[in-house]
């Protein structure tokens, strides 16, 4: 009985056993999926074992490294390229005859021992804090700039004073993957070869500081008037933050945002020194910012020359950083390494009429001894042939020499209301719609009264006034353009949509700009020059015109480029041909530009164009066309050397190039577009057209249907004055300023001194010219204080 039940007890055990045991379907399948890992795992181990792993690291680590022996026992030191050596650039008139040779003495090696030790220091605390301790490359750097080369994410920085050395004075200034690379091994050859104060000394000898001057001993020259051995270390420190900048930094053409970059860019270096050990805190307290001096321009530039010379250097500029992917020092240091032959397209004969133009319509009448006001008179044009698109005339300035700021290129003033074109220029191309629903024409109907408000799209209210406070009732676009009345044109741009004028400007060759609501009255920035290519459009039936200065250029290695810019049509024909058609009631109609075709101008040419009054009476200019000509005159209030006892618009004190009013100037309560540029533009026109021509304007215009507005006289609100006598001057209305201009600088690395490629203000797009600086704060004076202000 005990074995029976012992064995009873052990069956029922075993089957409680496999039952516990005993898989069910989804048992095995999980046990399956349980040995098949186990079977994957031990695959794997037996594939990748830890010294299979290790085996093929190694091999990597001896294949990269075999490689780089490799590249290093491939890559020679080369011979000194031919850009290590300056040649002269010669400027040559249409004719061939040559104005200038500019560039002849621009470098001269020096020894090390003739540079201080403190200048050194400086140049090495900028540049390259690791100089004396790094084997010559910046592994990590370089790493990044190959990278973002081969991603096509544009130059990056990253280059030791070893690699910039070796990039100077052994190869070329191309960006490509393969030139970094050599650049990379050449330097660590270098650095095993050479001393770092024969790499210094070579680096010092070979970089680019601007104002054509390659090397520290011309450096010296060129901006402080000494030698080398004697430059202080203030005047070190600002020769070392030009290596980043050289043309954004140069204190005689630097904006105002360039010169606080510069003496940033000072600051730094000094500050790094001190870090470093080579200068102690007290002495970095006492170092005060030393400014350099003008520049002394070669032969060859008095005159008008230089402003030539200046306009087409910046047109090749831009040919070169578009061809070769080059930012602006680049392009300018390639110019200014010489052998280039430069063909100017200006007509000799255009020339000279519009400098005697603008010396009898205005400089004869200034007498800066009697009315001070006059010493701040400062004239620019440019005439194109829309045909071509050649500058056949600019006008910079009395003397390059006297006044370096090209007049004709310059973009710190406003350009009024010669912009209001371009607003309806954009609401025909746009068909846009006014308030009733109606497409746009020249017969459309406005309120025409002083400060109408207008609604923009996104609520915001503008409410212009127009020149005296004049009420004009209902009036057609073609009445309105006559008078040049701002109501209207508010609320024209409010119909277009600010962003498709911006779009429009863009097109016909102006910067962009912001949409704001002022802008509808020229409160942008733009040069005669930048007009000069929009009214050409217009004239040109809507093929984009890009004025161009140059003829031809030729260089040794580069060959010849005949610019030639094919931009195709920026706006249709019927659009351009109907501006035009409105422009001609400008001048015929008894409008604003009616004193071009007055007098002994009446029946000499036909004639279109614009005039335009900024406020604070502080610019005036006049763009008009002919069927052959295209010609943009400004004139800008500047206060002289000194400010010339002057108050800017805000009535403050002038300083030397703040904008300030031209009331009174040349004997003359106010200065309108419809007087001194008016009457320069007519005089310089019949002497370019020998007299005058019967070319006629030849237009598809489309004027819209007549609408007859309800007939009312102006009024004015404010207390009514004697009317105007009809043969004097037609006053413009002044634009409203309310936006500020900007103007952008790509950031750079304080350690590398090469663009970070973040958001950028000077431009690049590089400026037709780099002396510009713009009113970087923005009230039209140089020093800031944007606030709304009413003509």
């Amino acid at each position: 009985m005990g074995r029976a039940e012992d064995r009873r007890a052990r069956q029922r055990g075993g089957g409680a056993r496999r039952a516990q045991t005993s898989p069910s379907a989804g048992g095995r399948a999980d046990r399956r999926r349980a040995a098949s890992r186990g079977s994957e795992r031990s695959l794997l181990r037996r594939i990748f074992t830890w010294k299979k792993v290790v085996g093929t690291l190694f091999g990597l680590i001896l294949l990269c490294m075999g490689a780089a022996v490799g590249l290093y026992m491939y890559v020679d030191i080369p011979n000194p390229n031919d850009a290590a050596e300056l040649q002269s650039n010669v400027y040559k008139d249409i004719n061939g005859k040559t104005i200038a040779n500019v560039g002849d003495t621009k470098r001269e090696i020096v020894d090390l021992s003739k540079i201080p030790k403190d200048v050194q220091h400086v140049v090495v605390a900028a540049e390259n804090k690791t100089f004396y301790k790094d084997p010559g490359v910046d592994i990590k750097g370089t790493t990044r700039g190959v990278l973002n080369t081969l991603m096509g994410k544009g130059k990056q920085g990253g280059s030791t004073i070893t690699q910039q050395y070796v990039k100077n004075y052994y190869l070329t200034q191309e960006q490509t993957v393969s030139r970094k690379v050599q650049e990379l091994v050449i330097a660590l050859k270098i650095d095993r070869q050479i001393s770092k104060d024969e790499i210094l000394a070579g680096y010092l000898n070979t970089s680019y500081f601007g104002r054509g001057v390659n090397g520290i001993q011309a450096a010296a020259q060129a901006y402080y008037g000494v030698d080398a051995q004697d430059l202080t270390l203030s005047q070190g420190a600002y020769l070392a933050a030009l290596l980043q900048a050289p043309n954004q930094y140069d204190w005689a053409i630097a904006s105002e945002t360039g010169k606080k970059l510069a003496k940033d860019r000072w600051a730094y270096a000094l500050d790094n020194m001190v870090e470093m050990g080579w200068l102690s805190k007290s002495e970095r307290a006492e170092q005060k910012f030393q400014e350099p001096q003008k520049p002394k321009q070669a032969p060859g530039h008095e005159g008008q020359n230089g402003y030539h010379i200046r306009a087409a250097k910046d047109e090749l500029a831009r040919h070169l950083m578009k061809k070769y992917d080059l930012d602006v020092n680049e392009a300018y240091n390639k110019i200014d390494q010489g052998g280039w032959t430069i063909q100017l397209a200006i007509d000799p004969k255009k020339q000279k009429a519009l400098e005697k133009a603008v010396k009898k319509k205005l400089t004869s009448q200034l007498d800066p001894k009697k009315r001070k006001v006059d010493a701040a008179v400062q004239a620019g044009a440019v005439s194109v042939d829309p045909k071509t698109g050649k500058v056949v005339a600019l006008y910079g300035g009395e003397d390059f020499l006297k006044h370096e700021r090209s007049n004709a290129t310059r973009r710190d003033y406003q350009p009024g209301s010669t912009f209001k074109p371009v607003i309806l220029a954009s609401a025909l191309e746009n068909a846009s719609l006014d308030k009733d629903g109606e497409p746009i024409t020249p017969n459309t109907v406005y309120d025409g009264d002083s400060e109408v408000e207008v609604e923009f799209p996104g609520g915001a209210i503008y409410d212009p006034p127009n020149e005296g406070g004049t009420n004009y009732g209902p009036i057609t676009v073609q009445t309105a353009m006559n008078h040049s009345t701002n109501s209207v044109f508010a609320a024209m741009g409010a119909d277009v949509g600010m962003d498709k004028v911006v779009e429009t400007a863009t097109n016909l060759g102006m910067r962009e700009f912001k949409p704001y609501a002022a802008m509808t009255l020229g409160s942008m920035e733009a040069s005669p020059y930048d007009l000069a290519g929009v009214y050409s459009t217009f004239a040109a039936h809507g093929k984009k015109v890009t004025p161009s200065i140059i003829k031809s250029v030729e260089h040794a290695e580069e060959g010849e480029w005949i610019p030639d810019y094919d931009n195709g049509p920026a706006i249709s024909r019927q659009t351009a041909d109907t501006v035009t058609a409105v422009l001609q009631g400008v001048t015929n109609d008894g409008g604003t530009g009616a004193t071009v075709l007055r007098g002994q101008y009446a029946g000499k040419y036909e004639a279109a164009g614009k005039t335009g009054t900024t406020d604070e009476n502080v610019s005036a200019l006049f763009a008009g066309y002919t069927p052959e000509l295209v010609t943009v005159v400004g004139l800008y209030g500047e206060a002289p050397e000194g400010g010339g006892g002057l108050k800017t618009s805000e009535d403050k004190p002038a300083k030397a190039g703040n904008h300030v009013p031209l009331y009174g100037a040349g004997g003359r309560p106010a200065t309108h577009g419809a007087g001194f540029p008016a009457e320069i533009w007519a005089e310089y026109t019949l002497g370019a057209l020998n007299g005058g021509s019967d070319a006629k304007f030849d237009l598809e215009a489309e004027m819209g249907p007549t609408s007859e507005p309800t007939t009312q006289e102006p009024t004015t609100e404010a207390p009514t004055t004697e009317a105007p006598d009809p043969s004097e001057e037609p006053s413009d209305p002044p634009t409203e300023t309310q936006a500020p201009p900007t103007e952008t600088i790509e950031p750079t690395d304080p350690e590398t001194g090469k663009p970070t490629g973040g958001p950028s203000t000077i431009e690049p797009p590089i400026d037709p010219d780099p002396s510009s600086t713009g009113d970087t704060e923005g009230d039209g004076n140089g020093n800031g204080g944007w606030k709304p202000r009413t003509g």
